[in-house]
């Protein structure tokens, strides 16, 4: 999905949500190059003469065409697909129309040149970064989007990072505490064969729910790390491709695995293609389930809040991978005690408010953020 999205009908919030990505060799075409050119494979943009040097790295970089989002968009998180070989990385920055750079990752699927990061400390009049989202200083929303991506390899390398994709998801979503279920669609009935992992069975796996998430879809696809990748992972753990996903998506600021976009990027460097948006209902989320494709959502509720949790989470990260005949939600959830106990049936309405609100109550009567309806999208 290339073109600017405006989401569709079925709504069940007024949200406001335009993703946009460059993927394809005409749209890169689009942006400006420095010291880039295409892949030789034809696919993404590789290191051709670099652009100058910076701290022992060559670079080159490309930045997008700015992208006017038709609302104003009070947060922004942006999405990359890209192939880092050993002694390369990347950085992607945002701004908007009047803003300066705002750094939204720095990243490498591995980690022996530099640890991938989140950037703190990036606060100013028109809006602040936390962790992997532009949020828009109140009453400065922005009305357009560009994206900065700079390659880096070692000087005097011959390697070269890829860069296959740059998104951004642009969103306005009001304040609401509650939402009205959404009809069902077409995706009852209908369940896919998601493979299901808890993240408890692992050490600290109580804060592992993405990767854990991530893995699930990345196997689905038939992809995920080879023999070779987990060798250096103690044979006797149990899933170890949960764990290598868990190294692999590791944010070192944020110290931890929670990063949406890291998420996505480790998929992609699998040949799958990733990126993080905002959906508006369940029934549109369905549409996805009807064509195989499982998602990825992030929700925050106390436990009587979702029946048949029996857990309350202020963040977490679960699989939806089908609907009951009557509509409610198939999902793997990860905070399960074994990988027999992950597939879960949560009530549709319970689940589509705990999901899409942007305001909640803590179980101490205080207010809190919501997820608003952020999703991954995860496929060939």
């Amino acid at each position: 999905m290339s073109a600017a999205m405006i989401m569709p009908m079925a709504v069940a919030t007024d949200a406001q949500v335009d993703y946009r990505e460059w993927r394809s060799a005409a749209e890169f075409a689009q942006g400006r190059s420095e010291g880039l050119t295409r892949a030789p494979a034809g696919q993404g943009l590789v290191i051709g003469s670099p652009a100058g040097t910076e701290g022992g790295y060559e670079f080159a970089r490309w930045t997008s065409p700015r992208h006017a989002t038709r609302f104003g968009a009070t947060q922004v998180v942006a999405s990359w697909n890209a192939l880092t070989p050993p002694g390369t990385w990347l950085q992607v920055d945002l701004r908007g129309p009047r803003t300066g750079w705002y750094a939204m990752g720095r990243w490498a699927s591995g980690d022996t040149d530099i640890r991938r990061t989140s950037v703190p400390g990036q606060s100013d009049e028109h809006g602040r970064v936390d962790v992997d989202t532009f949020v828009a200083a109140q009453g400065q929303p922005l009305r357009d989007v560009q994206l900065r991506v700079t390659l880096y390899r070692s000087a005097g390398s011959t390697a070269t990072p890829t860069l296959l994709m740059a998104g951004a998801m642009a969103s306005a979503v009001p304040d609401a505490f509650t939402v009205p279920a959404s009809a069902p669609g077409p995706a009852r009935g209908v369940e896919l064969p998601v493979p299901r992992y808890s993240q408890n069975v692992h050490e600290g796996g109580e804060s592992l729910c993405s990767p854990t998430s991530t893995e699930m879809v990345v196997e689905y696809w038939g992809r995920g790390p080879t023999p070779e990748d987990l060798a250096g992972i103690d044979p006797s753990h149990p899933d170890r491709s949960v764990e290598y996903a868990a190294a692999h998506t590791y944010d070192l600021d944020y110290d931890g695995d929670g990063n949406w976009p890291f998420n996505t990027a480790y998929a992609a460097t699998f040949g799958l293609r990733g990126h993080i948006t905002r959906l508006r209902s369940l029934t549109e989320l369905e549409t996805y389930i009807a064509r195989g494709v499982p998602v990825i959502t992030s929700q925050s509720f106390r436990e009587e809040e979702l029946d048949g949790a029996e857990y309350g989470t202020a963040g977490h990260i679960m699989v939806v991978v089908g609907f009951t005949a009557e509509g409610d939600v198939i999902a793997n959830d990860p905070a399960s005690p074994s990988n027999e106990a992950v597939r879960h049936v949560y009530p549709r309405a319970q689940f589509e408010t705990i999901w899409l609100r942007t305001k909640r109550y803590d179980a101490d009567g205080s207010v809190a953020d919501g997820p608003g309806g952020i999703v991954y999208v995860i496929e060939p």
